[in-house]
């Protein structure tokens, strides 16, 4: 591959990360995508001075999902010969995704600047605050192929916009457009596709103008809340509240109330 599937460009504590495969619309199947997504994702997780993350992609399309010159028998994709194989494609590759987004602290923003399909639609989800440029358009389009969402559609989809209207999605596999990925709460906003990054990174830019640990720890408590009992999620919160008064970013917030001035962090 000539050059690599996924770009970044570090610009203060704000980190955007491209899917650089536009001639084939930015597919997320390809274990080379896989990789290099997941190694991004991870040193930038560890990397404590960034604070937010931006995932768009390059092109017209944010991402067509899967590859589908690459579902054809003994094409080498995901699909194999032996289906216990497929399997483990599966669980080594794309699934690697969603628990990684699940996993990380990092906040990531999608910037949909087309259309996400499929998988597309699943990474996505898997992101924690969705942006659309109104020419995005989104499908959970798998059972129009014979398929099911292979990389965590069904646990997704439902959180973020119920379980009816991912029912419907999934079931018809019918394709929305912004304005109704926005009426049923799939994506936080719309704006004209000129406009998307400014607008996403406005977004980032006010994640990041906000103490690291407590971003982070948030996040933690967000992501675990969608499994864990009302008494987990307490007793994380408490343990997490004691790390977050100890910071020197905690007490500069109280000073900077008392003070009537602008607080300013430093990840302390």
């Amino acid at each position: 591959m000539s050059e690599s599937p996924v770009l970044t460009h570090r610009d203060g504590a704000v980190l955007t990360v491209t899917l650089n495969l536009p001639d084939r619309r930015n597919p997320i199947s390809d274990p080379a995508m896989v990789d290099a997504l997941c190694e991004v994702l991870e040193a930038a997780d560890r990397d404590a001075s960034i604070h937010v993350a931006i995932l768009t992609g390059a092109g017209s399309a944010f991402s067509s999902g899967g590859d589908l010159n690459a579902m054809r028998p003994d094409a080498g994709g995901l699909r194999a010969s032996l289906p216990a194989q497929t399997r483990r494609n599966y669980r080594a590759g794309i699934q690697r995704l969603p628990l990684l987004f699940q996993a990380i602290e990092l906040p990531v923003i999608a910037a949909v600047n087309g259309p996400a399909i499929g998988a597309g639609l699943d990474l996505a989800c898997m992101c924690d605050l969705r942006i659309a440029g109104e020419s995005a358009r989104f499908a959970e389009s798998f059972v129009k192929l014979g398929l099911v969402s292979g990389d965590g559609g069904a646990w997704l989809l439902p959180r973020i916009i119920g379980f009816s209207k991912a029912s419907q999605l999934s079931l018809t596999g019918e394709t929305i457009g912004a304005g109704e990925a926005l009426r049923i709460g799939l994506v936080g906003d719309v704006v004209p596709d000129a406009d998307l990054m400014t607008v996403a990174r406005a977004q980032a830019d006010a994640i990041a103008a906000n103490p690291p640990h407590a971003t982070r720890m948030t996040k933690r408590l967000l992501r675990a809340a969608q499994t864990a009992e009302l008494s987990q999620i307490l007793e994380m919160a408490g343990a997490m509240q004691a790390l977050a008064h100890a910071t020197a970013d905690h007490d500069e917030a109280i000073t900077a109330f008392f003070d009537r001035r602008p607080p300013h962090f430093k990840g302390d």
